[in-house]
């Protein structure tokens, strides 16, 4: 299993050190072996990596340049960062990234061998009008993506759950990640409205192989539960 937290634009410094003190205590009190990536923001990314995978939000695909606002290659390596998230929905919906553009980061990272979490997920407007305009929408998504990149994991976030409580049913996210396995056999992950109540459920899944959890995850004995559930469904052999 893959359990990750995306922290987004919360928490300081001194704030996502003691998060990470508490968690990596649990991964290594429990012999976890489940791999556990925590996306901090930018102001946090110093934190020595120790049983937890410390991974960026975002990068601009460049070495380094006149690109305001932005983090590059270059001061991802300073801090040791090898794995980033790509193509989350609130820099697609948000701050207006497009495919192109983002195909664009995923050959600049993937070429540097960076692990890649590679976000898709559908607007509420596309659920609605059936799975096969579900599939098609998340198959642009793809545009310009090396499926078969050997350190690529596929999260399935659908846009209308982030945030909001709501999720797809069980039946919806295992046909949807059915449908995803058959392009790819990359793990994947669901992420919208995760929470310690629906993640063990969730993982349970057929063709789950994790989450992504937002806001759910601040808490860091919250996002500990959600890392012990994972590992009783792996000693349980699902």
């Amino acid at each position: 299993m893959i359990v990750c937290a995306n922290f987004k634009a919360n928490k300081t410094r001194q704030e996502t050190h003691a998060y990470m003190a508490v968690v990596e205590s649990f991964v290594s009190a429990n012999d976890i072996s489940d791999t556990v990536i925590v996306f901090p923001p930018f102001t946090a990314l110093g934190h020595e990596q120790r049983n937890i995978l410390i991974g960026a939000q975002n990068g601009y695909p460049v070495r380094n340049g006149a690109f305001t606002g932005e983090i590059a290659l270059e001061q991802l390596e300073e801090f040791g960062i090898g794995t980033i998230l790509i193509g989350h929905s609130e820099r697609r919906h948000v701050l207006g990234e497009s495919q192109k553009f983002i195909a664009e980061k995923f050959r600049f990272f993937a070429e540097k061998g960076f692990a890649i979490v590679y976000c898709v997920g559908e607007p509420l407007e596309v659920r609605e009008e059936g799975n096969d305009a579900l599939m098609a929408y998340i198959e642009k998504q793809f545009e310009g993506i090396d499926l078969e990149y050997a350190d690529l994991v596929i999260a399935y976030e659908p846009v209308w759950a982030i945030g909001t409580g709501l999720t797809p049913s069980l039946r919806d996210i295992e046909l949807i990640h059915g449908a995803l396995r058959a392009k790819t056999s990359a793990p994947l992950l669901y992420g919208g409205s995760v929470k310690v109540d629906n993640a063990r459920e969730i993982m349970g899944l057929e063709n789950v192989d994790g989450v992504l959890v937002g806001s759910a995850a601040l808490s860091a004995n919250d996002f500990c539960e959600m890392i012990a559930q994972a590992a009783e469904l792996g000693a349980s052999g699902r």
